[in-house]
């Protein structure tokens, strides 16, 4: 009996334990070796001096879009998509350190975020909360990012 109860506790235990979830970032390795300057001297005015592999804004970008919820309304799901696709393309510019292409990633964001502020208000009030709590956290982590970067 008292391996029965031992046993129970010990599966409960380890059943009901959590887990980090990975971080799914949209940088991989090859991409990082692909778009990286070579020369880090050649034009270091118009660089971006950020380690988007160690900031925690950008992971955390990266994992709230992978987890990002879907919606009944599809015009609200494919502006959702759009979003994200500008946040990858935002990470990606700061990593290649594409001062254009991370200002054109941002103004599509916020192209995209005005759009979804629009659309959420023919949401039912559970579905609005979380998706301002999604588009609360994502642009904080972009505005802290960009502190960021101003500060360098």
């Amino acid at each position: 009996m008292k391996r029965l109860i031992f046993f129970g506790v010990l599966i409960i235990t380890t059943s009901s334990c959590t887990t980090e979830k990975p971080n799914f970032s949209p940088l991989s390795n090859s991409f990082y070796s692909e778009t990286k300057d070579p020369d880090p001297d050649n034009g270091a005015k118009n660089s971006i001096e950020l380690n988007i592999k160690e900031n925690v804004n950008a992971s955390e970008i990266s994992n709230l879009t992978a987890t990002f919820p879907q919606f009944k309304s599809t015009t609200l799901n494919t502006e959702i998509t759009t979003l994200k696709y500008s946040l990858q393309n935002y990470l990606y510019a700061i990593d290649a350190r594409n001062i254009p292409g991370k200002n054109k990633a941002l103004k599509d964001f916020e192209k995209s975020y005005k759009k979804i502020q629009k659309l959420r208000q023919s949401l039912n009030s559970d579905d609005n909360e979380v998706l301002n709590r999604y588009l609360v956290r994502l642009k904080s982590n972009v505005s802290a990012i960009e502190d960021s970067i101003d500060r360098n």
